[in-house]
């Protein structure tokens, strides 16, 4: 589980899948109980998302944000399942059950990192990498130099800049658009401006209507990056605001 501060007041909570039911659990705890039960509501951070919104006795909130939207009642194993029913009948919350089988639900995800010099694409069955490619172009840093130095240097950085998009966006039509029509999601990271070049090439128009949140905030795109990819998707993201 990690945490930071979040926009407007409270932090961000990230929970696996798998804690997710007594994550809320301890929330009820810790807060006296949940008044009125949770609720399903519009996730004012993505456009079409939803989110569980549970409201504590002493005024506490949290809001589960769905990962993969819509919320949708298969998912998990059946041992998963009664796991989280058992906690849902303690708590007296259908929608945390639901939330929480939702989000171990197995599904085939594209994910396409890219940064300046260094790109990773792969293929995730559940948490499994089923396939994958990871790659480097050197772009030289920036100078301190100046006049016609600084502009040779500038149009050679460019070039470099742009090999290396090409060669990522090359390896994404490679390795994702063959498995494009079973993927039920993409999810990319690294930089968003690299990402936005990306968006610029034809050949990857049909990966975007897959895309959906969240962004990958990662360093360089490498493999290790890569395989703890799943961490980061399939987390319940939480905006917790606790009353003192």
């Amino acid at each position: 589980m990690t945490s930071r501060p979040a926009a407007g007041g409270g932090i961000r909570v990230e929970v696996g899948p798998d804690r997710f039911a007594r994550w809320c659990a301890g929330f009820a705890e810790r807060h006296g109980g949940i008044a009125g039960g949770a609720r399903l509501v519009a996730d004012e951070a993505s456009d079409g998302g939803e989110a569980v919104e549970l409201v504590a006795a002493d005024g506490s909130v949290a809001t589960c944000h769905v990962p993969f939207p819509p919320l949708r009642a298969e998912g998990g194993s059946e041992r998963e399942r009664g796991a989280v029913a058992d906690l849902d009948l303690d708590l007296g919350l259908d929608l945390v059950g639901l939330l929480a089988a939702h989000a171990l639900a197995p599904r085939t995800v594209g994910v396409l990192l890219v940064r300046r010099g260094g790109f990773a694409v792969g293929v995730f069955e559940g948490e499994r990498l089923a396939e994958s490619k990871v790659g480097a172009r050197h772009v030289q840093g920036r100078t301190k130099a100046g006049g016609w130095s600084q502009q040779r240097f500038a149009r050679r950085r460019e070039g470099q800049a742009r090999e290396a998009y090409n060669a990522a966006a090359d390896t994404a039509a490679r390795i994702l658009l063959p498995h494009v029509a079973r993927l039920d999601a993409l999810i990319v990271g690294g930089d968003a401006g690299a990402i936005g070049v990306l968006r610029t090439d034809a050949r990857l128009k049909p990966l975007w209507a897959k895309e959906t949140a969240p962004f990958l905030n990662v360093g360089d795109p490498r493999m290790a990056e890569l395989r703890k990819a799943p961490d980061g998707f399939r987390a319940v993201r939480i905006r917790l605001v606790e009353r003192s």
